[in-house]
């Protein structure tokens, strides 16, 4: 029996493949690391620069802490442990989609250097792009509808970002915006400006 041509071969080239892909969807894949404290404004601009991406002609897809908590991370806490668990986990998928030729646009608050240098490292430092949601505490809190720093502050949630666990500032973010500063359509626009320039297909 002759083989099938379109069958993928045994041992498969995936530098080949994404760029097969990339050149059909006709753009580069990136991870977009944002990262910040809860209420930086992280989850919104995700959104409307999934949809200024679309209307651009850019497939992009959103990993967002909360849905992943949900779903594929549901069997993890909040331990130290465990909140490393769930990046390197959501390092991974982002790979996945990577190698798909897509865009990831991922929001979670990566409180370390150490969370982010390992998603960078699993990801490919070439492919991740870290952007720093900068917001002061006061400022988040003030936005924080579901009540989390209230509660936090309160003992009620424990080792909560911002009040009784740390957030290490990222040292040398890819793009920096402050959402104290920025209206989110200036927010969109700054990081579209730098985005652009990585993700616009080229052979």
């Amino acid at each position: 029996m002759q083989p099938n041509k379109k069958e993928l071969p045994s041992v498969i080239n995936w530098p080949e493949l994404r760029y097969k892909k990339e050149k059909k969807l006709e753009q580069h894949s990136k991870v977009i690391w944002m990262c910040g404290l809860s209420g930086a404004g992280k989850s919104t601009i995700a959104k409307e620069l999934e949809k200024q991406l679309f209307v651009r002609g850019y497939l992009a897809q959103i990993l967002d802490g909360d849905i992943l908590r949900s779903g594929l991370n549901k069997d993890l806490g909040f331990s130290e442990k465990d909140r490393s668990e769930n990046l390197r986990r959501i390092a991974e998928l982002s790979k996945l989609f990577l190698t798909c030729g897509i865009i990831s646009i991922n929001a979670f608050i990566s409180p370390t250097n150490e969370s982010r240098a390992t998603a960078r490292e699993i990801i490919g430092k070439d492919d991740f792009v870290e952007v720093f949601i900068n917001a002061p505490i006061e400022v988040c809190e003030k936005r924080d509808t579901k009540g989390l720093y209230e509660r936090a502050r309160k003992g009620l949630i424990k080792d909560f970002t911002g009040i009784d666990a740390p957030f290490e500032a990222p040292l040398q973010p890819d793009v920096e915006i402050n959402t104290d500063k920025l209206s989110i359509e200036e927010s969109v626009s700054k990081l579209l400006h730098f985005l652009l320039l990585h993700i616009e297909y080229k052979n």
